[in-house]
């Protein structure tokens, strides 16, 4: 008997037959946590809207010249209700990936705000020497405590850094606060910022090289896509990244490094802008696409 239950196709990832576990290489994990968000509301709506989204999605990829659903065959977990309380919420989550990693499954984790990163790449750091975080953020995130609370969004990538096992490296950041940059500077051997102020002569030979064989979790607050592209966060900064920026970036992650895992987070829908679900969602499915099928990139 599966140790999960499963939403069904009118409700899943991508609106798909469900196949049976055995075929299946990710498991999607829909998790609207809202806690901590301190300006704009709706994370908790989110995984909803993009799962409904992705039934839009045409599953043939141009790039790749495959259907990666019918390789990767996604199935997308039923979670009944997220905690009221935030830690009992975070160790929910951990224990949810924890269990998909002893499936040999591939999590990816809808979110809910950036709080819940922590949580998710902890079973992960329980089960592997080290660990690098690709974070996708208009923010740092590295804050000790934010509005007196220690989980905050605010404080995802320090609560991360608390394991010691773990280096950061951060893509679009443009926005940080004098705390947290003094935490940076002390800390430079374990994170590598890739500022979007110098995108324009980014270094990707040293990215290649800070990836090379290893172990990668990618979290993507949405944030770190230009406003422009993706108003529905609740806390958008100007000049992010455009669509073909991020995947290429994606991309490159992949192939140089073994992708264990990835959250989305951060999304707060928009009544009044639909194509916001869908830029999600498609992310969702090129993260999952690339992460597991690097042999044909």
């Amino acid at each position: 008997m599966s140790q999960f239950k499963f939403l069904k196709n009118k409700n899943n990832f991508l609106g798909i037959k469900n196949s049976n576990e055995a075929a299946s290489k990710v498991y999607v994990v829909p998790y609207g946590l809202e806690k901590t968000v301190s300006y704009g509301k709706g994370t908790s709506l989110g995984p909803k809207r993009i799962l409904k989204a992705s039934h839009q999605i045409e599953l043939y990829d141009i790039e790749l010249g495959i259907e990666p659903s019918s390789i990767l065959s996604p199935k997308t977990l039923e979670v009944k209700e997220v905690p009221s309380s935030h830690i009992d919420a975070l160790i929910k989550l951990q224990n949810i990936v924890k269990l998909i990693i002893s499936c040999k499954k591939f999590p990816i984790v809808i979110g809910g705000e950036h709080s819940i990163t922590p949580a998710c790449v902890k079973p992960f750091l329980e089960k592997n020497k080290s660990l690098t975080i690709v974070q996708f953020d208009a923010h740092a995130d590295l804050r000790d405590k934010y509005q007196g609370k220690k989980n905050s969004h605010a404080c995802s990538m320090r609560r991360c850094l608390d394991n010691k096992n773990l280096n950061l490296i951060s893509i679009g950041v443009r926005s940080i606060s004098s705390e947290e940059y003094i935490f940076y500077e002390n800390n430079k051997k374990r994170i590598e910022i890739f500022w979007a102020k110098d995108a324009a002569n980014w270094d990707l030979k040293k990215l290649k090289k800070l990836l090379k064989n290893k172990n990668v979790y990618i979290s993507f607050d949405v944030d770190a896509l230009d406003p422009s592209l993706m108003p529905a966060t609740g806390t958008p900064e100007p000049n992010g990244l455009y669509w073909d920026q991020a995947i290429s970036l994606i991309k490159l992650i992949c192939k140089n490094s073994k992708v264990l895992g990835a959250d989305i987070n951060e999304f707060s829908p928009s009544k009044s802008n639909i194509s916001c679900d869908f830029i999600a969602a498609k992310l969702i499915y090129k993260i999952m696409s690339y992460s597991l099928l690097k042999n044909i990139l």
